[in-house]
């Protein structure tokens, strides 16, 4: 099911390793690539949609998915929560990466700092039960995001709808993606070298380069 698509052999089996997306062996332990990627990914649309929003003075549209409030907790911090507690597979992610990006397509919904994290659990949980073998109840993704299970059951059926049932990820559009946040890893990488950091957030007594967080 969920590994259809990265099991095939004509596909570039590197980029797969690259993200995390295939286990390197028994001994492998570590948080999949892919994840940082697709949050740095989702950090960088919330900045530049708000930033719109707040330019051009436009009404931000008030959907079931938007809260009242900004969620305490960084979109890097609760897409690790989902991956601890939800244990789907790292292919989950990008799949419901797909899926958000249909979503905007089909609906005048922008990524927002109201209303990405209740996209993500719902996608995420949405591409958990069509490709992986095993997944939880409604119930146990709900305590995971930190909402009620009434409503991600409700953010559910309105995400279904808004994609018309269109779950399927075809292999072709599977490495389109898996490209595009391979692409999104370079970019990244790049100034984090150029800073002398390696692959670990930066310690208070590091003055190499400043962390540059906007809250």
């Amino acid at each position: 099911m969920g590994t259809l698509a990265i099991d095939n052999e004509d596909l570039d089996s590197d980029i797969y390793l690259a993200l995390g997306l295939k286990r390197l062996g028994k001994g492998a332990i570590g948080t999949p690539r892919i994840l940082t990627l697709l949050s740095s990914l989702l950090e960088k649309s919330v900045q530049k949609n708000e930033m719109q929003i707040e330019t051009v003075s436009a009404k931000v549209n008030i959907a079931i998915f938007h809260g009242l409030r900004v969620p305490t907790i960084s979109i890097r911090q609760y897409i690790d929560r989902i991956f601890k507690y939800a244990r789907c597979s790292p292919s989950c992610f990008l799949v419901a990466y797909i899926y958000l990006d249909r979503f905007g397509q089909q609906t005048d919904v922008q990524l927002t700092s109201r209303n990405v994290h209740r996209l993500l659990i719902t996608s995420v949980m949405v591409a958990a039960k069509f490709i992986d073998d095993t997944y939880f109840n409604n119930a146990y993704y709900a305590r995971v995001g930190g909402i009620s299970t009434a409503e991600l059951n409700r953010l559910e059926m309105k995400f279904l709808l808004s994609l018309d049932f269109r779950l399927q990820v075809s292999i072709n559009t599977f490495q389109r993606y898996c490209l595009q946040l391979q692409k999104e890893g370079n970019q990244v990488e790049r100034p984090i070298r150029a800073c002398g950091i390696k692959e670990s957030w930066p310690s208070k007594s590091d003055t190499q380069c400043a962390p540059t967080i906007a809250r």
